[in-house]
């Protein structure tokens, strides 16, 4: 009878051992889902970056091309194009007076030479994208509006900062002033206005 009772123990461990071996060799490990931590949002550091932002994209290297009307500025006081070219429906000009007409691939060696990139245009007829006398305010809630900003997401206006065109602003050829701080100084402050919340400054009375 003892016998009989250890034998079915015996029997009844190695089923559980069993049993355990094969349930551990076949369960999925339940890992906790990550986390989403919240974006840092400062508005102080938003708005402070901003200003930074504002005077280059108010200067004449950014504005000459983001004209109210449909004619391109020029110069360092920012006066219409002389020859009184169109926006066009593309941006790059109307008929025969294309911007690549005079505006090649790169700057044309010279004082007063047409400048050059092989992006030249303006912003075209459905999206103009107007700089010209924005306040602060209304620039920067224009600039992060898909509808106003040329459908741009978040992540692609942060590559903006790097874009040829806007590169360009810090290589407008002789005779021509640079924005008022360097670009290494104007993508920091383009990317910790955008980072901080894209905080539009507050509309003085």
């Amino acid at each position: 009878m003892k016998k009989s009772i250890l034998i079915m123990s015996i029997i009844l461990t190695m089923v559980g051992l069993m049993a355990f071996a094969w349930h551990s060799g076949n369960r999925k490990e339940i890992v906790p889902a990550p986390i989403a931590m919240p974006i840092k949002k400062d508005s102080l550091a938003s708005v402070k970056a901003f200003e930074k932002v504002y005077r280059v994209l108010m200067s004449p290297r950014c504005m000459n091309c983001h004209p109210s009307g449909d004619v391109p500025l020029q110069g360092d006081d920012s006066h219409l194009h002389e020859m009184f070219p169109k926006r066009g429906k593309d941006g790059k000009g109307l008929f025969a007076m294309k911007c690549s007409s005079c505006h090649q691939p790169s700057n044309t060696p010279g004082i007063h030479s047409p400048p050059g990139n092989p992006e030249w245009h303006l912003p075209p007829a459905d999206m103009k994208m107007v700089f010209q006398g924005k306040t602060a305010t209304e620039l920067a809630k224009q600039l992060i509006d898909p509808k106003k900003n040329g459908n741009k997401s978040m992540k692609e206006l942060l590559a903006h900062a790097e874009d040829g065109l806007v590169r360009w602003g810090w290589k407008p050829g002789e005779g021509r002033t640079l924005p008022p701080i360097s670009h290494a100084e104007f993508k920091k402050a383009w990317e910790t206005w955008l980072n901080n919340g894209a905080y539009a400054p507050k509309s003085k009375p």
